[in-house]
């Protein structure tokens, strides 16, 4: 087990190649680590900017082995990494960060809501649907609409579908394919807010402000940040995500997606136990962004300042709207972060641009 913290030279291991991995691989870059990927896919955004990567699934025994060995510290860049993998790193005796908990209880909805009402971070009611009765009962419980998801996996929209009627309900259970799902009742609320939050192995702690966040066909849009919101709003914010991670006693840095309901009453969407889509703002508005701030986490070294030197407006560019770099990265008041992905899919994230819209 290596001595924390790491100093500059050492090797960090990140499962996952893709945009979070890159950006996470550069930030440790400049802070003099080197970083090894382990991804499937060969030559990855990540893969292209780091040390080393090791092309493999994130199953592989072999590779994992490899990657224990040539790492001083492993994290990963997605929540969708079999949970089995970072045990088995651990068992090996490996660093991780963050650990297994936190991987297991992020991809199963139900456990996830579960422990965030047992720390005190409310979340809207739920019902665990395995059959046809069980989601009849459940939307007779909740009220109608209510949203019907998969308890594992799914993204940006995908993996769930509204129930308007309990007429629907056979065909929205069969459009998920019959795999365990969980009913969540409607919130009502006023925006969906973020915060990005930070603990390291001592259990210290870095909140940044919240970001308000729009979404459109399921997908993140823009965030604008620091959002405009009370201090009350900010401390409950602050609250609910240090609940959390210590509740997971979690190392690095955690997205918690949070409905405003007004009246200062907050309610968890989920989490992501990772940087996070709607940190990006944190590049061009703090001194110490989410990435650096993970990096420094998982590697020992003291927690970075979280207050905002600025105010941004981050949006995503989705699928050929990337074909526009040449006239985005002209502008003086937008900074363009490119993913390095390859195709141009519709709808795929290929990368941000961080409008400054003043001082703070």
């Amino acid at each position: 087990m290596p001595q924390l913290p790491l100093p500059p030279g050492s090797t960090l291991g990140i499962l996952g190649g893709g945009q979070l991995g890159r950006m996470l691989s550069q930030a440790a870059s400049r802070l003099g680590f080197d970083v090894v990927i382990l991804d499937p896919e060969p030559n990855s955004p990540a893969g292209r900017v780091s040390h080393s990567q090791i092309v493999a699934a994130y199953d592989d025994p072999e590779a994992l082995t490899a990657l224990g060995r040539a790492a001083d510290v492993v994290t990963f860049e997605f929540e969708n990494v079999p949970a089995a993998s970072i045990e088995r790193l651990a068992e090996a005796g490996a660093l991780v960060a963050p650990g297994p908990t936190a991987l297991r209880v992020s991809q199963d909805r139900v456990d996830e809501k579960t422990f965030l009402n047992a720390v005190g971070a409310p979340t809207v009611d739920f019902a665990v649907v395995d059959t046809l009765d069980d989601l009849v009962v459940g939307l007779t419980e909740l009220g109608l609409p209510a949203l019907l998801k998969t308890r594992r996996e799914g993204y940006d929209g995908k993996g769930q579908v509204w129930i308007h009627a309990i007429e629907d309900a056979p065909a929205a259970l069969e459009s998920l394919g019959g795999r365990p799902a969980i009913l969540e009742a409607r919130a009502t609320f006023v925006r969906e807010l973020s915060v990005i939050a930070a603990r390291d192995w001592d259990g210290h702690m870095a909140v940044y402000p919240l970001g308000e966040n729009r979404h459109e066909g399921g997908v993140l849009r823009t965030t604008l940040a620091p959002a405009a919101v009370d201090e009350k709003t900010q401390v409950r914010a602050r609250a609910i995500a240090e609940a959390i991670l210590d509740g997971l006693d979690y190392v690095g840095v955690i997205g918690v997606e949070l409905f405003d309901l007004g009246d200062d009453v907050l309610l968890v969407n989920e989490i992501a136990p990772r940087v996070h889509n709607t940190g990006h703002w944190t590049q061009d508005g703090c001194v110490c962004d989410q990435f650096e701030q993970h990096i420094r986490a998982v590697a020992g070294w003291p927690l970075g300042p979280t207050a905002a030197h600025a105010r941004i407006e981050m949006k995503n560019l989705l699928g050929d709207e990337v074909d526009q770099w040449r006239a985005l990265s002209a502008k003086a008041d937008e900074r363009l972060h490119l993913y390095g992905k390859a195709e141009a899919r519709p709808g795929r994230k290929m990368a941000h641009v961080n409008r400054v819209l003043g001082t703070v």
